[in-house]
Order: C-alpha cells, then sequence, then structure tokens
C-alpha cells in the first residue's frame, strides 16, 4: 500500500482511507472522477489535494481490488 500518501487512522473519517494530511477520502476522489470532474478541477476544489495525492488515491483503488475477494456482478433484466 502508498503508505506515504494514504492513511487509514480510526480517529480520521471513522477510519475510512485518506488522503495523508487532508480528510479527504480515497473513494471522494473516485466518486469526482467517475462522475467526470476532471484532475484540475479536483484540485481547485480541494487546495490541500496535490496530483500526487490524487494519483495515490487511484494506485490505493487498483491494489485493494486486486485482493483475492470476488465480488459477485449481478445482471440486472430490462
Amino acid at each position: 500500500m502508498d503508505t506515504k500518501w494514504i492513511q487509514s487512522n480510526p480517529a480520521i473519517m471513522m477510519g475510512k482511507p485518506v488522503i495523508t494530511g487532508t480528510r479527504i477520502p480515497v473513494e471522494l476522489i473516485l466518486e469526482k472522477f467517475a462522475a467526470g470532474e476532471t484532475i484540475e478541477q479536483l484540485l481547485e476544489a480541494y487546495p490541500r489535494l496535490t496530483e500526487e495525492g490524487i494519483r495515490a488515491a487511484f494506485r490505493f483503488a487498483a491494489q485493494v481490488l486486486r485482493a483475492d475477494v470476488i465480488y459477485p456482478v449481478s445482471e440486472q433484466t430490462p
């Protein structure tokens, strides 16, 4: 894990992984990016955030998804 940029502490945001030195959760970065915000927009909206912090959030998410856990995805019928 990228412990320099990502931390999880029960005293900060109930233990959710956040960008180190902020209270910005990794999931917020992913949600905003998935909704179409750009890195530049994120940096403008969150002045304490850095481009390296954003990239660390993506690396963290990729590492978590590599775990040996299978997440079933159900097919939806129309």
